[in-house]
């Protein structure tokens, strides 16, 4: 059962980082923040709008000594899905068998999910707790995206306790090869037109 902090931020703003904000200069823009109620704890349209666009997430996870680790997850628009205001859950595809996040999941809940968006320079942080979801083939078929190829095994669950935007900044510019692949291909067509239009009136003019 998630523990909800008594600001959402304190779930990453621990009294050792308001000691290090204090330090630094940033701690009163926070609690001004915090005051106002802080970061967000349900899914938002806008959230929600921005989860659907996504090719992947990074997902990052502790043993129950701390030992981190961040695994990338992928798939096509849509294979993270909003549940409800406080549910997030794709299927996960069967891959190396390292099972190295279901252990983690087994000894501690908590996960964080690192989205970022190359193409408008944007990034969501989403901290939780998750589980692993094993024998629910409904749940499953509901999570898989139709016609993308993998084998799913089981459900990952996710349950929101706060998410914020991150800053833009130093985010690389970076597009998808379909989407440069379509760009280029629909340019061709308009040439290709141009040229038959082109050459239809050079033959209509009299030499």
């Amino acid at each position: 059962m998630i523990q909800l902090p008594a600001t959402p931020s304190d779930i990453a703003f621990t009294p050792t980082v308001k000691a290090i904000q204090a330090r630094k200069g940033s701690r009163a823009a926070y609690a001004r923040l915090e005051q106002g109620g802080g970061w967000d704890t349900k899914v938002t349209e806008d959230l929600a709008d921005f989860i659907a666009r996504q090719r992947s997430f990074f997902l990052a996870t502790a043993n129950a000594q701390g030992q981190p680790y961040i695994q990338h997850r992928g798939g096509p628009p849509g294979f993270l899905r909003v549940l409800d205001p406080s549910t997030l859950g794709f299927a996960d595809f069967r891959g190396n068998r390292q099972y190295i996040t279901l252990g983690n999941l087994e000894e501690n809940p908590r996960v964080h999910l690192f989205l970022i968006d190359y193409v408008d320079q944007s990034r969501i942080k989403i901290w939780g707790e998750a589980r692993a979801v094993e024998g629910d083939d409904a749940l499953v078929a509901s999570l898989v995206v139709p016609g993308y190829v993998g084998r799913p095994e089981r459900a990952i669950v996710v349950t929101i306790t706060a998410w914020d935007v991150n800053c833009q900044q130093h985010i690389p510019r970076r597009f998808e090869a379909e989407d440069i692949e379509a760009q280029l291909e629909a340019k061709d067509r308009e040439i290709i037109a141009l040229q038959a239009e082109l050459a239809a009136l050079r033959a209509k003019t009299p030499r």
